[in-house]
């Protein structure tokens, strides 16, 4: 079953889900997983992929974006819909509803903000998963701490 963990974010401003997306996606793949990062747009996946280039000074996190020629191979995968999913390891869900292909995942990761809106989507997304039985686990994320 797939074990879900949600990470809020104690960092204000919309930078910091994205930024802490990077950080946990070099970390799982740093230790031997795969990782699809799930975005809510086109725009967004772009974004990742640009961010994922400069987000650490002197560090490199290989990835790939959509459905480029190397994202079978990719450890790192940015898509925003399900034809984009190139593996079934880890999932980092940057939207704000969950997505429908999420269980095909062994590890989900659930970003929430700061902000009013988000962790009431936050909320929502947590009823769902508990709701339907699957193992939950929360983090707090303070403001300075790395992953």
């Amino acid at each position: 079953m797939t074990q879900v963990d949600f990470y809020i974010l104690e960092q204000p401003g919309d930078e910091a889900p994205p930024h802490f997306a990077c950080r946990l996606a070099e970390k799982a793949w740093r230790q031997g997983h795969k990782v699809h990062i799930h975005a809510a747009s086109a725009a967004q996946a772009e974004q990742l992929d640009a961010l994922l280039w400069r987000f650490r000074d002197l560090s490199f996190v290989p990835h790939s974006l959509g459905n480029e020629p190397l994202a079978a191979t990719s450890p790192i995968h940015i898509g925003h819909d399900e034809q984009t999913v190139q593996h079934h390891d880890v999932l980092i869900n940057l939207d704000q509803t969950v997505p429908l292909f999420f269980s095909r995942f062994e590890r989900v990761a659930e970003l929430v903000g700061q902000d009013a809106q988000q962790r009431q989507l936050g909320r929502t997304r947590f009823t769902f998963y508990r709701d339907r039985g699957y193992p939950l686990q929360t983090h707090t994320i303070s403001a300075g701490s790395t992953t």
